[in-house]
């Protein structure tokens, strides 16, 4: 680390210590050359989760609006809310543990449906009838059928 006063390229560490929930790292180290004392922070760079959406428009991923989603979809349904959080988290998780940085809309809707399947099949319906944007009552009794025939 370069000195702030006399640009010596070598520092020694005196003291570290974790703040912002364990996100950054602060450190106060002193210039081998001048002795100078100065802090120094560390933080791991995020790099942003992009999702396409079906017009072809690019936006920065916000679980919040999977959370919305998942909330209207599951209203007066025994699901809590924490359970929808861990839902909506996991999905950037999921994509971000892939190594992946650019994701469809499309994508990131089928893996909240698969999981969303297995924690309530009313609140899936409800979802998938937006996300899938049924046309008319077969494409919902389709989707009825075909989550009667999975069993």
């Amino acid at each position: 680390m370069k000195c702030p006063v006399c640009t010596h390229v070598d520092s020694k560490v005196l003291e570290s210590r974790s703040i912002e929930e364990n996100t950054v790292m602060k450190r106060r180290r002193s210039c081998i050359g001048c002795g100078f004392r100065f802090t120094t922070y560390e933080r791991i760079e995020v790099v942003p989760l992009i999702v396409i959406k079906k017009g072809g428009k690019r936006e920065l991923f916000n679980h919040e609006k999977i959370l919305r989603g998942l909330s209207f979809a599951s209203q007066k349904r025994p699901i809590s809310f924490e359970q929808l959080e861990t839902l909506a988290k996991g999905a950037e998780s999921h994509i971000l543990n892939q190594g992946i940085y650019e994701v469809t809309s499309s994508d990131i809707g089928e893996y909240v449906l698969k999981r969303l399947r297995g924690l309530d099949e009313i609140a899936y319906i409800r979802f998938a009838s937006v996300y899938r944007q049924f046309k008319d009552v077969d494409s919902f009794i389709q989707e009825i059928s075909q989550l009667q025939n999975d069993k």
